[in-house]
């Protein structure tokens, strides 16, 4: 099966006061064409590193990212970012934070409105289009990045710990927002998570991260049967894939 993106034995170091500091070692591993791949890991093991990494907004020390058959470079418009803060532009409206992007590539305003519209409909914000940041919750927030990474039309969105800073209930509810996004838009989604519960929730696979220097400890298949509700993480073969997720973190 053809792959969207091949990480093959990268490594990341970055300068510490007496000598490198290591933060990720031989890591490698490939994604399928609209496949949703969960990575989780120990605290400050360099998830979100990596994520900068297949970005293209860091350069690996040694290693190589393929995106679409071609070595990354540098930042792709065929990649989208969504990081833990929603960090929009407090002086700017909902719609006005989401065309950012085309706005920024010199389309006509009429493409990128039209395209708005459509995005502001996919993530649940119709009637929110007006609406200035400061009076919109950390869910809409955060849908509103989501909608403004999406614009785009990505192949590739990455996402870093979207709702590490919603209530439990917030993030459910985003989670299966995610979901729906994810079959309308038919795009590939690798996604950092804290929550091993919501990576088997989520996912169709889910990488865990060892310890600093980091690699790839355990590349797990989630064959549980889609859609997926919150009440199968009841389970029991819920709770044996998470066992196991729990298992590699430890054990790194």
């Amino acid at each position: 099966m053809t792959t969207i993106m091949d990480i093959r034995n990268l490594t990341k170091n970055f300068p510490g006061d007496n000598d490198m500091l290591q933060v990720l070692e031989g890591v490698s591993f490939s994604i399928q064409p609209q496949e949703f791949v969960c990575i989780v890991g120990p605290s400050g093991c360099g998830k979100s590193t990596l994520l900068r990494l297949l970005d293209g907004l860091l350069r690996p020390s040694s290693g190589e990212i393929i995106f679409e058959g071609k070595p990354l470079q540098g930042p792709k418009q065929r990649i989208g970012f969504v990081f833990q803060e929603a960090n929009l532009m407090p002086w700017r409206t909902t719609i006005e934070n989401i065309i950012l992007p085309l706005e920024l590539k010199g389309l006509p305003r009429e493409v990128f409105f039209e395209r708005a519209q459509s995005m502001i409909e996919l993530v649940g914000l119709k009637s929110f289009e007006a609406m200035y940041p400061r009076d919109l919750s950390g869910g809409m927030a955060q849908r509103v990045a989501i909608a403004r990474a999406l614009i785009s039309e990505p192949d590739v969105l990455l996402l870093d710990e979207p709702f590490g800073a919603l209530d439990a209930l917030t993030r459910e509810r985003m989670g299966s927002e995610l979901i729906r996004v994810w079959k309308a838009r038919k795009v590939t989604v690798l996604m950092v998570t804290h929550s091993i519960d919501e990576a088997v929730l989520l996912s169709d696979r889910v990488l865990v991260l060892s310890r600093r220097p980091a690699s790839v400890c355990l590349n797990l298949p989630i064959s549980l049967p889609r859609p997926r509700k919150l009440e199968m993480t009841h389970t029991q073969a819920f709770g044996k894939l998470a066992g196991k997720i729990r298992e590699g973190i430890q054990s790194s």
